[in-house]
Parts: C-alpha cells; structure tokens; sequence
C-alpha cells in the first residue's frame, strides 16, 4: 500500500499550506484534496495529529500528491478535477475539464421544481438541456420517478461523464441521453414534454476576461460564453420551447446576476409564455426564471 511518514507528510503539509496562502486559496480546499488523497479525516487534519503517525496510508503515490497541488497552485487548476469528482444534492458527481463543475446554487433548480407542485407523481416527459455532467438531470430523475428524463449536450465527451454519473448514482435506467444542439435531438417530442430546464451558458463577452483563471483557464468555453450580452442560447430556448413544450409546460433557466429582467421581457414579448417569475438564489441574487406555456400550437419566426 502507498505510504509516507507523519514526520514528511507533517513537512510538506505545512509548506503546502503557505502555497495556499500566497496563492489566495482556501486552506479547506487542500484539506479537501488531502481527504480524498489520504486516509485522514478533516479533524486529523485540522488538529495536526497526523505528525505522530509512524506512516500515513496514500491513494496515490506520494510524489503525485505533491505535484497535483503544486498544479493547483501554479496552473489554478480546479480542485474538483483534481479529485475527479464533486458532491451536488445528494449525489457524488464525476467531474473532468469536459464538463463545467456544478455549482451550489444549480441545485435550487430542482427545489423550484418542485415549487411548482411537481411531485414524486409527475409523469411525462422532463428536459435537461445542457446537461454537462448530468447533475440537473439526475436531479429530476430522482425527483420523478415516474417521468422519462432526457439529457441533451452537444458535447460526446459531456454525455460520456452524464452517463457515468446517472450509473453510478443509480440513475442510468432513468435518463436517455441525446447528442446535439439544444432542441434538435428531441424532435420526435414536439409538442409532449411537460418540462424543460437549463443551465445555458449566460456569460458576456466583456465578462469573461474577469472570471477566475480557475474557470477560463479550464471550464469548457462552451458551456460559459453566451455572446456579446449572454442570452444568445437563452433567446434560443425562448423561441424554440413552444413547439416541444406541451400546453402549460414549465420552462425555467439559470442566469447570471442582472439578467433576470430582461429574460422576463423575452419571454412576455415571445407572446407564447405566461406565469413568468423570478427565483433568487440563496444569496438573494435573481439567478433563475420560470415560466409556462399558453399553448403548444405556437407559430414562431
């Protein structure tokens, strides 16, 4: 079994923790990392009792320990990809750079579904669009056990992580998986999904030089860049819904700050649209909008 002294392992912790500092990273995030990458536990960790253990046990060799954080710190790289996967709801997400990392406040999506008066009853067809690593799917798969679940990317390499993520969380017989652009391996659905959620990318152009070198540096571009003000997949999804979305079908987005409003607009002068609203996110950011269909009989240009 892969092993190091607490006497070398105490050495670099306490380097490896003033890289944390110079750098500006959260401590936490190596204690993180060190909790998947060794047999210590948090309080192990924090308390420091790890220095009078005679030998540590490893999940890697020593050496790879060691240059992945050095990684984090010198390319900023995610510690989620480092570990290779993340927690989100109640699953535990596989995670690579083919996939965006599913953030915190993605998991509201789920409980404004079921907001709505969705329940463990719901049937019908259900639409994770941009799935990525499936989260937001397997989040309504679990939430309706009874409806069919589809999941579109047009990433081959996204759906390959979803899948594995819907296995391992014992989804995989509860979702179909599509590849493509937005709606358009869905055809044979127009007019039959009862619901459509998305995560699409929302950034503008001027914001993502500002983003973090952790996220433009090794998130994929496509799943973040949303044209010159961000809405260019929104506006999509906007036009196209009608013709998929049953009559009274729910449609709900995550955006990013300041958005909501004019998504809100889209939606109310698209004229196909009613029940619009704006959900805040925990940090009370207008971070989402839902809305419903009139009718699924909808001309659109």
């Amino acid at each position: 079994m892969l092993k190091v002294s607490g006497t070398e392992f105490a050495e670099w912790f306490a380097q490896a923790q003033q890289m944390a500092i110079a750098a500006g990273i959260d401590r936490a995030e190596l204690i993180w990392l060190l909790q998947a990458w060794t047999n210590l536990d948090r309080l192990t960790l924090q308390l420091g009792d790890y220095k009078h253990r005679e030998l540590i046990q490893l999940a890697l060799p020593w050496s790879d320990i060691k240059a992945g954080w050095q990684r984090r710190i010198t390319e900023r790289y995610p510690v989620q990809y480092l570990v290779g996967q993340v927690s989100w709801r109640n699953f535990t997400l596989k995670v690579t750079p083919a996939v965006l990392i599913p953030r915190p406040e993605t998991e509201l999506i789920i409980d404004i579904v079921q907001s709505q008066g969705y329940n463990a009853e719901t049937q019908g067809h259900w639409v994770d669009l941009g799935t990525g690593s499936g989260a937001i799917a397997l989040g309504l798969a679990d939430l309706f056990p009874k409806a069919t679940i589809h999941g579109v990317d047009l990433s081959g390499e996204a759906l390959v992580i979803a899948g594995e993520n819907a296995r391992l969380n014992q989804l995989g017989d509860r979702i179909a998986f599509h590849q493509g652009h937005w709606w358009e391996p869905l055809s044979h659905l127009q007019g039959q999904v009862a619901g459509m959620v998305s995560n699409p990318p929302y950034i503008c152009q001027a914001e993502l030089a500002q983003l973090q070198p952790e996220v433009i540096r090794h998130e994929p571009l496509s799943a973040l860049a949303g044209g010159e003000d961000g809405l260019d997949s929104v506006r999509e999804l906007i036009r196209r819904s009608p013709l998929y979305l049953q009559k009274n079908g729910f449609w709900l987005v995550e955006l990013m700050a300041g958005q909501a409003p004019t998504v809100a607009d889209l939606l109310d002068q698209q004229g196909s649209y009613h029940t619009i609203r704006i959900h805040k996110d925990l940090a009370g950011i207008e971070r989402f909008v839902s809305a419903k269909i009139r009718s699924k009989y909808v001309d659109f240009p």
